[in-house]
């Protein structure tokens, strides 16, 4: 067969060429889809076991009840064949049957476990309300906000007929108990919706203000926000994303032991970390900062930072490096910080969690890979589940978040960058790819279509293109000769 291609004629072989990589790309979709696009994800198989009552398994048992909140990735919340337009907070059951499940909301973000309880968490949420549903008019001070400044902030957002209502509330995963805990509505629905609340005591909480690119501590019995720090006290407005519609996406805050709170100003490519006992202007330490904007090398628009106190080897923290596509931890190294661990394989595409549990495994949510993974100190995937895009996932018995867990340096964990040549290669290709533009195809794409999927239809398309240009060429040329 290949002598034949070779005594081709050049024409007659070049068009083979294109035939045989469009069948190519082709049948990788056409496989692809058959094979996956057809099979119900795990959390789809857990909402109807959960409406059964049914207590058969559906993951491989785990040592504790594990926590999986999930974004959406349409517009407006509304479901779609697509498992990941649907949010979903589910709950498995150490045998990995499904304890708990609730897809009520537009999206679920944070989770924590309460201390003093085994199975109630508390979770931050986001519901897209249509224009009617909306306040005609807000109240500044009830957001602790001058009015020039709200007015600045809502007129960005003035043509979208939306609102979006933040809260968290408190569930009972055995009783299906429920309990709203504080709520708070921000106009628009875009950079509007509040990813963490982080609780401080019985009456407070600390949240991460999207809308206003803030963090502030609020009084959950009066509705008073008792202390604020802005970024624009510390940041220039022209760095991180456009001024004032997603400037910081600030997508994190955490209490630390100490009564520091870190945040995550995502658009800056920072972790941060403040005094809440210092007004808002002095609450920034800043050789404390982890990152520099568009100091891609350390941090790209990342998640969800974990950290891990000095009693367990840190300081360190544990971050999702979302647009790297991997996990990774930075150790406390006098004034500054050094990478000590990361993780990463070829399937890895904008992990947005990582939690790093006291046995030294790591708890891992890879949301446009589609999966929750578990991995242990040797780098090896000891456990996984196939969620369509989740943002969160949480161990309870293990402390909240990192907390409980050793740091790497500490506990010998080790480093993995893809397994074996192949996977190896394939993270350095996306790692040519990384960017929020590349993550933004993978977030509209359909569950079924990952890395090598979107690979195969670009193939298809420059393939296409190069044909169609090819014949036109050889027809100009055959003109331009019978001149």
């Amino acid at each position: 067969m290949f002598t034949a291609f070779l005594i081709m004629p050049a024409k007659t072989a070049l068009r083979a060429s294109f035939v045989v990589l469009l069948v190519l790309s082709t049948l990788t979709l056409g496989v692809s889809y058959a094979t996956t696009a057809l099979d119900d994800t795990t959390a789809t198989v857990a909402a109807q076991r959960y409406a059964d009552g049914s207590d058969e398994p559906i993951v491989e048992p785990r040592d504790n009840v594990t926590v999986v909140a999930t974004d959406s990735n349409t517009w407006l919340g509304e479901e779609t064949d697509d498992p990941r337009s649907k949010a979903e907070l589910v709950a498995f059951d150490p045998d990995g049957s499904v304890l708990y499940y609730n897809d009520s909301h537009t999206r679920y973000w944070d989770v924590d476990p309460v201390p003093g309880t085994a199975t109630t968490v508390e979770y931050a949420f986001s519901d897209h309300l249509s224009g009617s549903a909306c306040p005609t008019d807000y109240d500044p001070a009830a957001y602790g906000v001058n009015e020039s400044v709200w007015n600045e902030y809502e007129q960005a957002r003035a043509d979208t007929d939306a609102c979006t209502l933040n809260g968290v509330e408190r569930v009972n995963l055995t009783t299906g108990e429920l309990t709203r805990v504080w709520s708070q509505v921000t106009p628009g629905k875009e950079a509007s919706r509040h990813h963490d609340v982080d609780r401080i005591n019985e009456t407070h909480l600390a949240v991460a203000d999207i809308y206003l690119d803030r963090v502030f501590v609020v009084n959950t019995d009066t509705g008073e926000m008792t202390w604020s720090w802005n970024a624009s006290s510390d940041f220039p407005r022209s760095g991180g994303g456009p001024y004032p519609v997603d400037w910081t996406h600030v997508n994190d805050v955490e209490v630390l032991p100490d009564g520091r709170l870190m945040a995550d100003l995502r658009n800056q490519d920072q972790v941060v970390f403040l005094d809440p006992t210092e007004p808002s202007d002095e609450a920034l330490q800043e050789n404390w900062t982890l990152g520099a904007e568009d100091d891609y090398d350390v941090l790209y628009e990342q998640h969800n930072p974990d950290y891990i106190p000095r009693e367990q080897g840190g300081p360190a923290v544990v971050i999702g490096d979302s647009e790297n596509n991997r996990v990774v931890e930075y150790q406390r190294t006098g004034d500054g910080w050094e990478r000590t661990w990361t993780w990463q394989d070829a399937r890895m595409q904008w992990a947005r969690d990582a939690d790093r549990l006291p046995n030294g495994h790591t708890l891992v949510a890879d949301s446009n890979g589609d999966r929750v993974l578990e991995i242990d100190r040797s780098g090896d995937v000891v456990w996984s589940a196939n969620i369509g895009f989740p943002y969160e996932v949480e161990r309870l018995g293990t402390g909240d978040e990192s907390a409980g867990g050793p740091s790497a340096t500490s506990a010998d964990i080790a480093s993995s960058r893809g397994s074996g040549p192949l996977g190896a290669l394939w993270v350095d290709v996306k790692g040519s790819l990384s960017g929020p533009v590349f993550s933004a195809t993978q977030y509209i794409l359909p569950e079924w279509m990952g890395f090598v999927e979107f690979g195969a239809v670009v193939l298809f398309a420059l393939t296409a293109l190069a044909w169609g240009a090819t014949e036109t060429w050889w027809v100009a040329r055959r003109r331009f000769r019978r001149r």
